[in-house]
């Protein structure tokens, strides 16, 4: 038996194999998408295709379904000892991993004194993966690229040329895509090395005994925090734009005990474009969800699903059947949390954050460069998240997601793209007690000289996020031409030589009231350029003199005593 220092000991060192294992993914990749904006995962699994830890970097759409996929479809259809060492699986079923093409998961067992004792996974997006690029215009899964199912990516350490053979053929760029599916076998070796070290060191035969000791006691602190909330049923509707018209997103937490379910029905069915989400998706970001506002300090793994159902009907917009097409599911998908905590705000007001924006703004490139050859770029981009009531939204920060905005020195190195301008949005947090987070401003075009595709993947132009308890809204985003065009935000567009396109993205949802924020963190929130004179007297009842840059007391008292402190006036 592991005494519990031992096994704390053990897991720390699962910690930075998984690290170590991230690191060596990151530093061999060929592109930003995973250098820089870390859209990536990695995690050791037991025999059974348990999840026991991840790696710190990573994004809940990767992790938390590559658990899924690892347990319920590798490990049955290749049961660790059916395989043979310098064996590696590979897939992008939507269904059955992250929910759309772009995401490879590969999949390697280590081999330990002649037995597998574990696999090593990770999670990455591809730059492209071919069909007619990332976006939400497809109508059938079958126009958005390459699908490949579970299959042998390496053969007893060999490459199977065939299959790297049909990828290269598929895809734009063929050299990133291949140069990160080595990089992620690089990862997954070297994951698989440093847990043969940790084996050695502690005489383990394998990790099964701290995998059994891990997921348990994970699933009881799990159970523990359940319990701590009151029984009954929760509820919330929210509104997002959809492609075409608004879609709803319904939710009904139920907690019976030390269990708890959540019911998505009475959302939206599924739409004939890309935008559909599938079942493990919606289940990763409601159980990441979950666990960040209930049980925050505790270890993510297979324990801790354990205590949590999540359902919804077959054939809507967050559990789509095939072949719907489901390219830019994250649109959609990302914003499962916001229903979550506002109905969770009922009972744990102060574990919860407003609304905020929610899903990434993805945009993708693809044209000629100055040389002729073909190009495809991605970046990430975010606007504000929500407020707390104990703090401001994060400005420019995704959430749910764990993917960081790619730097703009980045972006125009590795693409034809020149950034113009990036700023924080003024005025596009939502006011409150607490403000919500910023949105930002970018402007940028294309120095190619010819004609660029544009693939936009944008949400929250048309509702805003809103606040909680009081708090306003944040404002919507918008994208727009320099020569006065609006491009659909989900759609694709050719942009031409010399045009600029101008991405505003939106902003977070108060908290509380307005009229109860502190008067010198509206000012401080001028002198920083974050909120206007006019919004500060308009939203927060806060007069500043513009020539001073100081509050006039007297009228911000009168101001406030007319409105009342209930922000009805607001």
């Amino acid at each position: 038996m592991i005494d519990p220092i031992t096994l704390e000991v053990i897991w720390s060192r699962l910690i930075s194999v998984v690290d170590e294992q991230a690191a060596a993914l990151i530093h061999s990749s060929f592109t930003t998408v995973v250098r820089e904006a870390g859209d990536l995962s990695a995690g050791v699994f037991d025999r059974s295709g348990n999840m026991i830890a991840q790696s710190v970097t990573g994004t809940p759409g990767h992790i938390n379904t590559m658990a899924n996929c690892v347990r319920k479809y590798v490990a049955p259809n290749y049961p660790i000892d059916s395989l043979d060492p310098g064996d590696t699986l590979i897939t992008n079923d939507p269904w059955e991993a992250s929910g759309h093409l772009f995401d490879l998961t590969i999949v390697s067992p280590v081999f330990y004194r002649g037995r597998g004792v574990a696999y090593f996974a990770s999670t990455c997006h591809a730059v492209d993966i071919g069909g007619a690029t990332m976006g939400g215009d497809a109508r059938s899964l079958y126009e958005e690229g390459l699908a490949i199912p579970l299959m042998k990516l390496f053969k007893a350490g060999e490459a199977n040329r065939e299959l790297f053979d049909i990828i290269r053929a598929n895809v734009r760029v063929p050299e990133q895509v291949i140069g990160d599916i080595y990089a992620q076998e690089v990862g997954n070796q070297v994951g698989a090395r440093k847990l043969i070290e940790m084996l050695e060191e502690y005489r383990l035969p394998d990790i099964e005994q701290v995998s059994a000791l891990i997921l348990d006691r994970t699933e009881k602190a799990v159970r523990a925090a359940v319990r701590a909330l009151p029984d009954g049923t929760y509820r919330n509707t929210i509104t997002i734009d959809g492609f075409d018209a608004p879609l709803t997103i319904a939710c009904a937490i139920d907690v019976a005990g030390d269990e708890l379910t959540v019911d998505y029905g009475g959302s939206s069915r599924q739409v004939d474009r890309g935008i559909n989400v599938v079942l493990n998706y919606t289940q990763a970001y409601t159980t990441y969800t979950l666990m960040a506002a209930l049980a925050p300090g505790i270890p993510n793994n297979e324990g801790a699903f354990r205590p949590i159902q999540v359902c919804a009907p077959l054939g809507s917009i967050l559990n789509c059947t095939r072949p719907a097409p489901v390219s830019a599911r994250h649109l959609i998908g990302h914003f499962v949390s916001q229903p979550l905590l506002t109905a969770l705000a009922a009972i744990v007001p102060e574990q919860v954050i407003a609304n905020g924006s929610a899903g990434l703004w993805n945009t993708m490139m693809d044209g000629m460069d100055e040389h002729g050859d073909e190009f495809a770029y991605i970046f990430f981009s975010a606007g504000g998240m929500g407020a707390a009531h104990d703090r401001d939204g994060l400005s420019a920060t995704a959430f749910p997601s764990g993917i960081m905005g790619v730097p703009v020195e980045a972006i125009e190195t590795a693409a034809p793209l020149l950034m113009h301008r990036r700023e924080l949005r003024p005025d596009s947090g939502g006011a409150g007690r607490f403000r919500g987070g910023l949105g930002q401003v970018m402007e940028m075009e294309i120095i190619t000289g010819a004609p660029a595709n544009h693939s936009c993947m944008y949400d929250r132009t048309g509702n805003p996020a809103l606040g909680l308890l009081g708090g306003a809204p944040g404002a919507p985003g918008e994208v727009r031409l320099s020569d006065g065009g609006r491009p659909h935000p989900k759609s694709h567009y050719v942009l031409e030589p010399g045009q600029r396109v101008i991405l505003e993205l939106p902003g977070g949802g108060g908290f509380g009231p307005p009229d109860e924020r502190d008067p010198a963190r509206v000012l401080a929130d001028v002198r920083q350029g974050y909120v206007s004179h006019l919004a500060a007297e308009r939203d927060y009842g806060v007069v500043i003199d513009p020539a001073t840059m100081t509050i006039d007391d007297a009228a911000t008292e009168t101001l406030r005593k007319e409105r009342g402190h209930d922000g009805a006036a607001l």
